[in-house]
């Protein structure tokens, strides 16, 4: 399971930043999910409790804010959410578009004690 793996390597970053900040347990864990991340959002919620497990990041709230796909058009200069994976722009229908958003998986904030 891809998203077991990326559990386990957001508990060890915050592990990390614990460390770094003198803290001793996380309390709250925000992150960033874009849709082309890669990371299906149920899987990864079912194995971030697992990955935690007998760290200082168990028992976290783990938030997930979803960010949607957004491409811009190097023609027509448009910027366009979409859900479809095809990417052309809807208004000139040109293939030369770039991601803007959307490929995110991060950390955007946590609460430590």
């Amino acid at each position: 399971m891809h998203e077991l793996s990326l559990a386990v390597d957001l508990v060890e970053q915050l592990v990390e930043v614990l460390e770094r900040e003198k803290a001793t347990k996380v309390l709250e864990i925000n992150v960033v999910m874009g849709a082309m991340s890669g990371v299906e959002r149920v899987p990864f919620e079912f194995a971030f409790p697992v990955a935690a497990e007998d760290t200082p990041v168990a028992g976290a709230i783990l938030n997930i804010e979803e960010v949607p796909l957004i491409l811009k058009c190097s023609d027509c200069n448009q910027e366009t959410e979409t859900d479809d994976l095809i990417m052309v722009c809807p208004k000139c229908n040109s293939v030369s578009v770039e991601i803007v958003q959307g490929k995110e998986f991060l950390i955007k904030s946590m609460e430590v004690q």
